[in-house]
């Protein structure tokens, strides 16, 4: 079904019929069941039965169902929105170093703009993130084909992936920091193997940080490579491009891609290359150099295999806006880092605001097991079996600085 264009007028005359229909049912069932079987019909419907006032409408697909747009604030005055559409993070907002609060991801106003082709600006994707070459991977000798949406390879989890999917809110998740939403991934879905049940949780820290907990389960052996896709501004939300931001990653370490941003298989030292971001140096500083993977990449679109300090959450990149003195710090449990610098961004994209989303308008920092690890042996394994639990979790944390 095609959920990038307006319904008619015929069709929203059929989902409001069916919106009555549904209600006398509901009303039915709970005259004849009891309270419990209310109870259940609430859970059923997720956020609309625990708003609590933090859950807004953000629109309709075509089959009807609603989309939840759910605000999370916390005593510092931060502010996070989240839809439920593709588990995506619609905006973020935070203070520069005057106190004054600007929306630092990019995206779209309505739910609308998410319906439409765009590059997974603040999804969740999966059911693998990333690439996997020719969009293929063999589990105990047992091949499996995906649907390759970017050119030879599968990306993100395929034509449909798990950034076009509505997911549910869960009952009783939402409070004025957090929420839950949960989607089952079908067996066979994209070509996966395995029915996957995930969940994400968004929680807001008094802090200003914002962590992302996801957790999957699967009754067949899968892989699984879970991640947020956020395009970051610090100067805010369409405010220019991302060139000035001064970057640090942890990292001694990337690995090289070829000419289809697939990994060699090598891991190769950050020495020497413009991928040294051991210490501070601005996005711009060397994104044109003449080096074969930026070509490649037509900048920064490479994972960096970071240098974790234990075994939880550990530091892997700091970010730094010199104008508004907004600074992002990364923690993560995953062993790599996706740093992206917006090059496929061309102006196609009208975002918040009417504005315009130009070449390099924001940056990414997806957290991460390596690109195409189901085809590389040496690579931290990406397998889930039954009985076993995905976990992985991710914090953004926002201060002010004076520099980095």
């Amino acid at each position: 079904m095609d959920f990038n264009s307006e319904p008619p007028q015929s069709q929203r005359v059929k989902v409001a019929l069916v919106r009555l229909i549904s209600a006398a049912l509901i009303t039915l069932v709970f005259v004849a069941c009891g309270e419990d079987a209310a109870h259940s019909l609430d859970d059923a419907a997720g956020a609309k039965s625990m708003d609590h006032g933090l859950v807004d409408d953000f629109g309709m697909l075509l089959d009807g169902r609603d989309v939840s747009l759910v605000t999370l604030r916390n005593q510092r005055g931060m502010e996070v929105r989240v839809t439920n559409y593709g588990a995506i993070v619609q905006s973020i907002k935070v203070p520069d170093r005057y106190g004054d609060f600007g929306d630092v991801v990019l995206g779209f106003d309505t739910l609308d703009g998410y319906l439409t082709e765009h590059p997974y600006f603040g999804a969740v994707v999966g059911r693998y993130g990333n690439r996997i070459a020719h969009g293929r991977f063999s589990i105990g000798g047992v091949e499996y084909t995906l649907a390759r949406n970017n050119g030879p390879n599968a990306l993100h989890g395929g034509i449909k992936g798990f950034d076009k999917v509505l997911w549910d809110v869960l009952s009783g998740s939402v409070s004025e920091n957090r929420v839950a939403l949960h989607y089952v991934s079908p067996d066979g879905e994209e070509g996966y193997p395995g029915e996957l049940s995930v969940t994400v949780t968004y929680t807001l820290t008094d802090n200003n940080e914002l962590r992302i907990d996801y957790e999957a389960r699967t009754d067949k052996p899968t892989v699984v490579n879970l991640t947020n896709h956020s395009y970051f501004n610090l100067a805010g939300a369409g405010n220019g491009d991302i060139l000035d931001h001064q970057v640090s990653i942890v990292a001694d370490y990337f690995t090289p891609v070829d000419e289809t941003l697939i990994p060699t298989g090598e891991i190769r030292p950050v020495g020497g290359t413009p991928f040294d971001f051991r210490e501070p140096q601005s996005i711009g500083a060397r994104i044109e150099d003449a080096d074969q993977q930026l070509a490649y990449g037509l900048g920064y679109d490479h994972n960096w295999v970071l240098a974790r300090q234990n075994d939880g959450l550990s530091h892997a990149a700091t970010v730094y806006e010199p104008n508004s003195g907004r600074l992002l710090e990364v923690y993560t449990t995953e062993p790599g880092l996706q740093f992206y610098t917006g090059n496929f961004l061309d102006g196609s994209d009208v975002g918040k605001g009417q504005t315009t989303y130009e070449h390099r308008f924001g940056f990414c920092m997806e957290t991460q097991h390596f690109p195409d690890s189901p085809n590389q042996a040496d690579f931290p394994s990406t397998l889930l079996t039954p009985g076993d639990v995905y976990r992985s979790t991710t914090v953004y944390r926002f201060t002010v600085a004076n520099g980095v």
